[in-house]
């Protein structure tokens, strides 16, 4: 990525909310990817800003608060940028999808092993495993397929 421009969507802003010429699966796909990056993001961005109210009471667990919540927020702005490059046919932002649920399952598990919160994110898990699956159905790849080899 050189520049700005090249994580802009391939027809602008305009083009971003678009699912025109995809399968089903991946419009309702995108739409998961697309709508769960946003909630990421912008929980992220609420979890930053009430992290700094612990800094007056408690500012080591206040600094690992907004480490966490700064890093929600990363991945939130990354899946929004996969879902609409997977959008275009790309390949490694297919990929990219399929190992956040990944790390979604790991993350869920090492939850859940520490009893931490209500024992894992399983729900978010299984609305991303949702996603993915639709990303590899065969209407899906015969769809990328059809893109060529994009990356």
């Amino acid at each position: 990525m050189s520049n700005f421009d090249s994580t802009r969507p391939r027809n602008g802003f305009a083009g971003m909310f678009s699912v025109a010429g995809l399968p089903t699966e991946l419009k309702v796909s995108f739409w998961i990817w697309f709508l769960g990056g946003i909630l990421g993001l912008l929980g992220g961005l609420l979890g930053m800003l009430a992290s700094l109210v612990l800094f007056a009471a408690a500012p080591g667990a206040a600094a690992l608060v907004l480490a966490l919540m700064l890093l929600a927020a990363a991945v939130g702005a990354a899946q929004i940028v996969f879902a609409l490059k997977m959008k275009e046919g790309r390949q490694w932002a297919r990929l990219a999808l399929t190992v956040l649920t990944g790390v979604t399952l790991v993350l869920a598990l090492v939850n859940l092993a520490m009893g931490v919160g209500q024992g894992g994110n399983w729900a978010g898990f299984v609305i991303s495993l949702a996603a993915t699956v639709l990303l590899w159905l065969p209407n899906s790849q015969a769809w990328f397929a059809a893109r060529g080899n994009k990356g």
